[in-house]
């Protein structure tokens, strides 16, 4: 079902395989992070784990065939730092001052959208797919 949401939602999201040669990359949280971690394990998935305070974040991103964002800064994850035909799929959700809204703020993702989509292969926008 969510692969499906993520098929509409990217237009020609093609489905990762999770034994790609290449590491995945997620946070270490407890919510997000590990599960996705284990899941993506449990499918054979070689996991490489990082977080915000990892040495070298842009250059381990960079390898990942797939991106999982769930560091939980605004617009975090650059990119520059996304290999070329990445999946991206972007976890967080981050409220930041926008005084050009009526409620005065808006609503990005752990990965700065609008450089990530210029570069990965399929991205989730946030807000859009994540959650509903």
């Amino acid at each position: 079902m969510y692969a499906e949401r993520l098929h509409r939602a990217a237009g020609a999201f093609r489905h990762p395989d999770p034994r790609a040669p290449t590491p995945w990359s997620s946070g270490r949280s407890n919510i997000v992070g590990i599960p996705v971690a284990a899941l993506l394990n449990n499918a054979d998935a070689t996991v490489t784990i990082c977080h915000s305070r990892t040495r070298n974040l842009p250059e381990v991103v960079r390898r990942a065939d797939i991106v999982v964002a769930a560091i939980g800064k605004p617009e975090y994850v650059r990119g520059d730092w996304i290999k070329p035909g990445a999946t991206v799929i972007d976890v967080g959700i981050n409220r930041i001052e926008d005084p050009s809204k009526k409620s005065g703020f808006r609503l990005v993702g752990d990965v700065a959208f609008a450089e990530a989509v210029e570069v990965a292969g399929a991205i989730t926008p946030v807000p859009g797919v994540w959650g509903r």
